[in-house]
């Protein structure tokens, strides 16, 4: 399987709906928050976004860092912040850094209360919009901020439908937005990400090629973590079948007969890469 023949092109109906529910709430909206997967920080950015917010304050959240490459999240948080705009690394699972990223709303917020104190207006309160691709982790974020799950989150995308505002902290109104795509993936290496990070539901891409490209990328880029995780010996002439040969002998993926069952190897390689306990990988460069 080639990374340039790995091509998806899905944009659901609920995500058109929210393209224009976003683009009508946007005036209400004072700061916006995009989150990124730190896995993936260019994969995860909508380009669609730019011409829908405008010219508001923005500030960048890089989420799940705890799954993410160390080394390779210092280089992205560089390049970001070399753009201009208030970066903060957070972990929504475990609540790291989110007092930070508060921080950098209400200090993006600055200007626009000092215009509302020049006009007059006070304890209005600061509204902001999370923004952000399915399974980014809006939902934990919320969770979190509000202390309550008042906002439904699960593990796969599609999964937030509605708009809400729920209070963050004081003088802080948030609005929740649903993950929102874009029509279509020009550089296939980007649907890669997306697929094998879970931003897009499995119905709509070929497992079996995107693990192929994930084994691929992992025997190129993180050897070791393959070979300590599925306790294999990887060869200099290893493939990526060779590889899926040997991940399911160790594991015992085997069907009736003793034949090598490979599907169940696609399952395993994909949720534990996606659940973190594969490794902490960066497919992105940045």
């Amino acid at each position: 399987m080639r990374l340039e023949d790995f091509k998806i092109q899905w944009f659901p109906g609920h995500m058109t709906k929210a393209k224009r529910m976003m683009e009508s709430q946007i005036k209400l909206v004072d700061v916006v928050v995009e989150m990124l997967d730190a896995r993936i920080p260019r994969s995860s950015t909508n380009p669609m976004l730019q011409g829908i917010l405008g010219n508001k304050p923005k500030v960048i959240a890089l989420n799940k860092i705890d799954m993410a490459d160390k080394a390779q999240t210092e280089r992205w948080l560089e390049k970001l912040k070399g753009s201009g705009l208030p970066v903060c690394q957070v972990d929504c699972s475990t609540g790291k850094g989110v007092k930070q990223l508060i921080s950098a709303i209400q200090l993006a917020a600055k200007p626009v209360i000092d215009k509302w104190l020049k006009k007059g207006v006070r304890n209005r309160p600061v509204r902001v919009m999370i923004v952000g691709i399915p399974n980014v982790g809006k939902s934990t974020l919320i969770n979190r901020l509000v202390g309550k799950n008042k906002v439904m989150a699960a593990d796969k995308p599609g999964v937030t439908r509605g708009q809400q505002w729920v209070t963050i902290a004081k003088g802080l109104e948030l609005l929740d937005t649903p993950g929102v795509l874009w029509p279509k993936f020009e550089d296939p290496a980007v649907g890669f990400a997306l697929a094998a990070t879970g931003a897009i539901k499995e119905d709509v891409f070929d497992r079996e090629s995107a693990v192929e490209l994930l084994i691929d990328f992992l025997l190129r880029k993180y050897p070791t973590d393959l070979q300590t995780k599925y306790a294999v010996s990887l060869e200099a002439e290893d493939d990526v079948n060779s590889v899926m040969t040997k991940i399911a002998t160790s594991r015992g993926c085997l069907k009736a007969g003793g034949l090598l069952d490979l599907d169940k190897v696609d399952q395993l390689v994909l949720r534990d890469f996606r659940t973190g306990r594969l490794g902490r990988f960066t497919v992105d460069e940045p």
